[in-house]
């Protein structure tokens, strides 16, 4: 037995002498396939490796943000096949600027009508001026309609305008820069082939609204999971949202660059300013600057958003917070000194419309007499004040009651009964989210820098739309609830608190009869629609 025991005892040294060896090699046949597979990964194009960064960041999204994003597309294109062509306020002059670009290489040169010579006939087919502005008057039916209008398609007429796109003249480029991809994409087509392909351009860009609202909820109540799909779910299937878009307005861009600004700002409010959230706020000013011109007035609220983050990232990483502010000041304004260089050589204001604005260009009447008119747009008139709308209450029937419904080229509305009994569930919204809020003062207390960030932005857009209206007053009262869009990342916070002040056992009930208030208001709005168009 002695002579059989250092025998065994060889055997296991060899056998784990051979394991060792088995395991070294096989640890460095692994290394040599990483090194290999770095050698190869550092030879394709650098655009692997950002798809190789961004891949987790898009798994963390919530499977309930890509559904509320996935319903908002969906909302979106049902709008588009559900409007007839061209029945969109401004949409006539946004597809001539496109055409322009695509067709002509050039930005616009006036701000005349003078479209192609296809999209007249479309125009004239359609009874598009006829139609829109008359809700007595459907859009075309009958048999010989439409034949007239396919010959028309069919005749292949010149595509090449005269340089006139109407009131959109002024407008930055980059949405309708962007909407030339569907446009030649769908060349080989008819216009209204064309018009739709770059509607669902739009419906994409509602998704991303939905979907950076709902991580915007996610940032604002990080404890209450169950809250963000309330709010989500009820930006998706707002019918605003959807109808918007659902048609070629830069509306549907601004929409979707505010809800990205919104959600950044929360992120860095929750978790810290870093260089790459600095850089991408900053982008996004950029982005906003170039879509339309009406982001001006959210941009002071998110520049004070970068200041407040930036004084407080400085108390852990020191002076170099600052550089990261004056970086994404640096990449907010270098494409709009561009385009104010290129407005000016080409003779347009340097902002556009909003150049009338800054100046109050032709507005007459004191300060206290502009800030009473935007007070009383959106609020009641206080003893004293001048009436800038008599007979009409500028809260309920200027906002709340197009808010209700407000479709078409602003001719397509829900009857007054409608409106009025909205009042209802709106009301009792604003108690429950009011409710929340005192509910949380405590948390909203060390929240109030973002807080006030939020307002901001929401008051400088509600001040440029009030001021321009102010400046074209002698034209007659213009409200769209469309102009506050952008802010629209707010109204699903707003939604979330007010299921949660329904309290921890009634709030889930609340926050699902939210949603199916919305999915109603959404497919009645759409009823509507057919209605006034084909009824």
């Amino acid at each position: 037995m002695s002579g059989q025991e250092p025998q065994a005892s060889t055997r296991a040294s060899n056998a784990q002498s051979t394991k060792a060896r088995s395991s070294r090699s096989f640890q460095r046949q692994a290394q040599a396939l990483r090194r290999k597979a770095r050698r190869e990964r550092s030879q394709l194009p650098r655009w692997f490796d950002f798809w190789d960064r961004i891949g987790p960041a898009l798994r963390a999204v919530p499977r309930a943000a890509w559904l509320c994003a996935a319903i908002a597309v969906l909302n979106a294109a049902c709008w588009s096949l559900l409007m007839p062509p061209f029945q969109v306020t401004d949409e006539t002059t946004h597809f001539a600027y496109v055409q322009q670009l695509a067709e002509n290489d050039a930005l616009p040169s006036s701000s005349d009508q003078t479209f192609s010579q296809e999209q007249e006939a479309v125009l004239r087919d359609l009874r598009q001026y006829e139609v829109r502005q008359s809700p007595e008057t459907h859009t075309i039916a009958t048999a010989a309609e439409q034949q007239q209008l396919q010959e028309d398609l069919d005749r292949k007429l010149s595509r090449h305008g005269e340089g006139g796109v109407g009131g959109s003249y002024n407008d930055p480029p980059l949405y309708y820069a962007l909407q030339t991809i569907p446009y030649a994409l769908a060349s080989g087509g008819t216009l209204l082939d064309q018009l739709e392909t770059m509607r669902l351009l739009s419906a994409l860009m509602a998704a991303l609204t939905a979907l950076f609202a709902f991580l915007f909820v996610r940032e604002a109540l990080p404890a209450a999971p169950w809250a963000w799909t309330v709010g989500g779910l009820s930006v998706a299937l707002a019918p605003l949202l959807g109808f918007v878009g659902g048609a070629v307005t830069p509306d549907a861009m601004l929409a979707a660059v505010a809800a990205a600004c919104f959600y950044l700002l929360a992120r860095a409010f929750r978790r810290g300013l870093t260089p790459g959230l600095a850089i991408a706020i900053g982008a996004l000013l950029a982005v906003g600057f170039l879509t339309k011109d009406n982001f001006i007035g959210l941009a002071p609220g998110i520049v004070l958003g970068l200041i407040v983050l930036s004084v407080r990232a400085a108390r852990v990483h020191g002076a170099s917070s600052y550089r990261w502010l004056a970086g994404a000041l640096g990449v907010a304004l270098s494409p709009v000194i561009v385009y104010v260089f290129v407005n000016l050589l080409s003779g347009k204001n340097a902002l556009g419309v909003v150049s009338n604005v800054l100046k109050l260009k032709g507005a007459g009447g004191s300060l206290f007499a502009k800030l009473s008119y935007v007070w009383q747009y959106y609020l009641p008139r206080f003893p004293g004040m001048t009436n800038y709308f008599p007979g009409v209450s500028a809260p309920r029937d200027l906002w709340f009651d197009h808010g209700v419904g407000y479709y078409g080229w602003v001719d397509t509305a829900f009857p007054t009964w409608v409106q009025r009994a909205a009042l209802v569930p709106a009301l009792a919204l604003v108690l429950l989210c009011g409710w929340a809020i005192v509910g949380e003062r405590v948390a909203l207390r060390r929240r109030l820098g973002e807080a006030l960030v939020y307002a901001t932005m929401a008051l400088g857009l509600l001040a440029l739309i009030g001021l321009t209206s102010y400046i074209d007053r002698h034209e007659g009262v213009f409200a769209s609830p469309r102009y506050l869009l952008p802010l629209i990342p707010l109204l699903g916070l707003a939604l979330a608190l007010a299921a949660r002040g329904a309290g921890r056992r009634a709030g889930l009930a609340v926050g699902a009869a939210i949603v199916m208030l919305f999915l109603a208001h959404d497919v009645f709005s759409q009823l509507l629609v057919v209605g006034r168009y084909y009824g």
